[in-house]
């Protein structure tokens, strides 16, 4: 039976969490401010749903403060959040000082995942770290990064991380994450390619 949390944190914001994912977030509003103190105080966790140009979505991700980098005298912070656990929204609650709902934390692929495919989304995501950084993850390293690990240390858009944390299947994940390292190592080959053929000749052929 699904887990479910009630009146559980919100903190609707223009981008998507992914679990173990790291971003910085700076609290400045009063109602976030006294949302974050409460789960420093207390080290309890709080949601980040992505508020989209639709409106708000229905599945979000989990997190909790993992530093708290500043902290003013007026309550303002910047601190580092970290993915959790993905979760959708059940039912809105109204009376709380800050946005919060009952939610239902979401379960994953209970099947072991298909090896051959995490082997090739790893090779992909290693490849382009690669041309990125001019240094390849090791083996070690890359046997133990999930679909959700791979994703969350490269800067994807909104939607297709929307759809990974919307995904239930692990194998679906890999085959996707896979999929937009090999575009991205793709797109920017092309790019190189034509600042370079700018470089030579002053022409960028199609």
């Amino acid at each position: 039976m699904a887990e479910l949390a009630e009146r559980f944190p919100l903190f609707p914001l223009g981008l998507v969490l992914l679990p173990t994912e790291i971003v910085p977030l700076h609290i400045f509003e009063e109602r976030y401010k006294l949302m974050i103190g409460r789960c420093i105080e207390e080290e309890t966790e709080f949601g980040i749903v992505w508020l989209a140009e639709g409106g708000l979505r229905e599945v979000g991700c989990s997190a909790s403060v993992a530093q708290v980098l500043e902290r003013t005298d007026d309550g303002r912070m910047n601190i580092l959040a970290r993915g959790g656990r993905p979760f959708r929204l059940v039912r809105r609650i109204e009376d709380m000082p800050y946005p919060a709902a009952d939610v239902e934390f979401l379960e994953g692929q209970e099947d072991p995942f298909d090896e051959v495919l995490a082997e090739s989304a790893r090779e992909s995501y290693a490849d382009l770290v690669e041309h990125v950084t001019g240094e390849r993850p090791g083996a070690e390293q890359l046997g133990e990064l999930s679909s959700y690990g791979m994703a969350a240390t490269i800067e994807l858009s909104a939607e297709p991380k929307q759809a990974l944390l919307e995904e239930r299947s692990e194998d679906a994940r890999l085959r996707t994450v896979g999929e937009l390292f090999g575009v991205a190592r793709g797109r920017l080959e092309k790019a190189e390619e034509a600042q370079e053929a700018a470089r030579s000749n002053g022409k960028v052929r199609f």
